[in-house]
């Protein structure tokens, strides 16, 4: 397939700039080649959670982000994960707006505002170099089901199912994660139990996969995601080894280096609220590299609609009132603002 029909129109480019893809994600013309060199991001051992609990803590309030090891997720998974998505995004462009309209839906360029509200981008309005697929967890068992009416293309079918396997599965593991990791944050920041039994609703969680396609005049300011924050509770990240995700810390951009095996944790507004202002919802964005593309899947969770937030810093608000704000100022001023609206004075 000529990978050019995959890419939406605005994003196709000379042919002789487009990388050969072989069927696993690798580049044949220029090779993956990892970054082994670290850097700064923690790392928080989710099977040491008990013995070490100051890690995390520490990393929520010092970085915003860290990485998950010994997260119990099946490497075989992941890389499973990662190969179909591939595959999926390297569909014919008409083929994807086709396919996915529910309950899994299909965009790219600028992503708007959706029901979940966790794709909010802040500032400028411009294009990013970005397409994807948004899947709410609650409805997958609809995806792929024939209606019998012998319209359906039975490749595209059995890709859908495939598809809908691998997400209910890596989703039932991304849900512990989250609550392992949100019950040791409850006790870290002496939540209330009353109050924080509903700050983390699993029916919530929703899966994203991106791919940010290569773009031959990458500059290193090419935006694949303009800089934001995340509305949700919790964000958890599978990315594949090109790389392109900064964190914004210290006023200055950090490149967080591709590790396929680990899972990156970001912490989101709502947990910030909650949190006291003592957790940072870290402020990320994505820069599309030049020689090849790049494919993410991230879980988003956040707290029950009618969940009441309350907190020394904020006024009072369910996640529905935030997220009613974030369309409004998105609609008004074209971009997200996100926890201040509900600052005290």
């Amino acid at each position: 397939m000529e990978p050019q029909s995959s890419y939406p129109p605005l994003f196709r480019q000379p042919r002789d700039s487009a990388p050969a893809v072989d069927p696993d994600g690798g580049d044949s013309r220029t090779a993956t080649n990892p970054i082994h060199e670290p850097d700064p991001i923690p790392v928080v051992d989710l099977q040491r959670l008990d013995v070490e609990p100051e890690r995390l803590g520490e990393a929520c309030r010092e970085w915003g982000i860290f990485r998950v090891v010994n997260h119990g997720v099946p490497l075989d998974l992941l890389t499973r994960l990662r190969s179909h998505a591939r595959r999926l995004f390297s569909l014919p462009f008409e083929s994807k707006q086709a396919l996915f309209t529910t309950p899994v839906s299909y965009f790219w360029g600028t992503p708007i505002l959706t029901p979940s509200g966790s794709a909010l981008l802040g500032g400028a309005q411009g294009v990013n170099w970005v397409e994807g697929l948004n899947v709410p967890l609650g409805k997958l068992s609809l995806l792929g089901d024939d209606d019998g009416d012998g319209d359906g293309d039975d490749e595209e079918v059995t890709v859908l199912a495939s598809l809908r396997d691998l997400l209910q599965e890596y989703g039932v593991h991304l849900a512990r994660i989250a609550k392992l990791l949100f019950r040791a944050m409850a006790e870290d920041l002496r939540l209330d139990p009353t109050h924080s039994k509903s700050y983390l609703s699993e029916p919530t969680g929703f899966l994203r996969l991106y791919r940010y396609p290569h773009c031959a005049k990458a500059d290193g300011d090419t935006s694949g995601m303009e800089a934001h924050s995340d509305s949700s509770v919790l964000s958890i990240l599978c990315q594949d080894e090109v790389g392109g995700l900064e964190l914004y810390k210290d006023e200055q951009w950090i490149q967080v280096q591709p590790a396929p095996d680990a899972l990156i944790v970001n912490v989101g507004d709502m947990l910030q609220a909650m949190s006291d202002d003592e957790y940072i919802s870290v402020k990320h964005r994505v820069k599309v590299k030049k020689p090849q593309d790049r494919t993410s899947v991230c879980y988003f969770v956040f707290p029950g609609q009618d969940s009441v937030i309350r907190s020394s810093k904020y006024r009072p608000f369910t996640y529905r009132d935030f997220q009613a704000q974030v369309q409004q100022d998105v609609k008004t001023l074209g971009f997200k603002v996100g926890l201040h609206r509900f600052k005290l004075d």
